[in-house]
């Protein structure tokens, strides 16, 4: 049996393998990558500048108010009249804007900030948590009228809360409720959407062999919920949460039709009120302390927003894949 040499023995031998197999995994690159654009049809991603131009538009319209508020914050009342309106101008006067915001009519606006933290807390809260029972039940659960709950909660989704606001009046005046923070509170327990969002997440997120597997332990419904299906349904939960926090936040309409009292407006009708003092005989206009408000006020939701954001995204893309 013959064996076959190096013409250049051994040790060209020894070089040859080692640049050979350093070739290798360049070799393995340039191949993938022809592959790549081979299976793309040959064509680099192309780059839209009507898309880009689109999107900028879209960026700066975003921002422009964001803007406006900070800016505008820092000015007094007689430079927020006379200097260019997205620029700085004149004095640094951010902290005593901040100052006599807060203690502008023996401090209503901290009144204000109160009531919607109350409104918040305890009406989005529980709209999130009547949501989330509801919804689990409705996918976990079968009992006769399903299918009818279901078109009258898809109802309930296509109807505008504004066009319910004034029946809500109507109802709430004849009991006594007008006026009070109940008005806002219970109106805000009712959440269609969320309760239709935690419905479909919980389809698939929780498995039915894993309930039934609690049950056959002995679990209870109850615990079964609260230790098993609430921490598999947190991004849904905490979606829903910053749902209702912000239209709660927001809610303009149903306070100014509920509320005469100004010891129980939210911020968003306490602020319009400040803002409506410019017009008619006395006018005693404070624009200043308007837009340091504005700004005081979308501080916090924005905190919250972007601390819940990746909650928010992993609970719309969670059950949208199926395997």
């Amino acid at each position: 049996m013959s064996t076959i040499q190096h013409p250049a023995g051994p040790a060209a031998a020894t070089v040859t393998e080692a640049t050979t197999t350093q070739r290798a995994p360049r070799t393995r690159s340039i191949r993938a990558s022809r592959q790549l654009r081979t299976a793309e049809g040959g064509r680099k991603p192309k780059r839209s500048g009507l898309l880009t131009a689109v999107m900028v538009v879209f960026v700066v319209y975003s921002f422009a108010p964001l803007f406006y508020l900070l800016v505008n914050s820092t000015k007094t009342q007689s430079s927020l009249l006379s200097t260019f309106g997205l620029w700085f101008g004149g004095d640094f006067n951010l902290w005593q804007n901040i100052v006599d915001t807060v203690t502008y009519n023996d401090g209503i606006f901290l009144q204000w900030f109160g009531n919607t933290l109350l409104y918040v807390v305890v009406g989005a809260g529980g709209a999130t948590l009547l949501a989330t029972v509801a919804g689990y039940g409705m996918a976990k659960f079968q009992f006769p009228g399903r299918r009818a709950v279901f078109a009258v909660v898809l109802g309930a989704i296509a109807v505008p809360g504004t066009a319910l606001a004034v029946p809500t009046f109507l109802l709430f005046s004849q009991v006594g409720l007008t006026n009070t923070p109940w008005s806002i509170i219970l109106p805000s327990l009712i959440s269609p959407f969320g309760m239709y969002l935690i419905w479909t997440y919980a389809v698939d997120a929780i498995p039915a062999e894993l309930l039934e597997a609690a049950r056959m332990d002995g679990a209870g419904e109850f615990r079964i919920f609260f230790t098993i299906a609430l921490r598999l349904l947190a991004p849904g939960v905490v979606t829903v949460l910053l749902f209702a926090v912000v239209a709660t936040w927001n809610n303009y309409f149903l306070p100014l039709i509920m509320l005469s009292d100004p010891k129980w407006y939210p911020l968003t009708v306490g602020l319009n009120q400040w803002n409506a003092q410019a017009t008619g005989s006395g006018a005693q206009p404070i624009y200043n302390l308007v837009v340091t408000g504005s700004l005081l006020t979308i501080i916090l939701i924005v905190v919250a927003f972007l601390f819940l954001q990746r909650f928010w995204q992993s609970g719309l893309a969670a059950g949208s894949v199926k395997a």
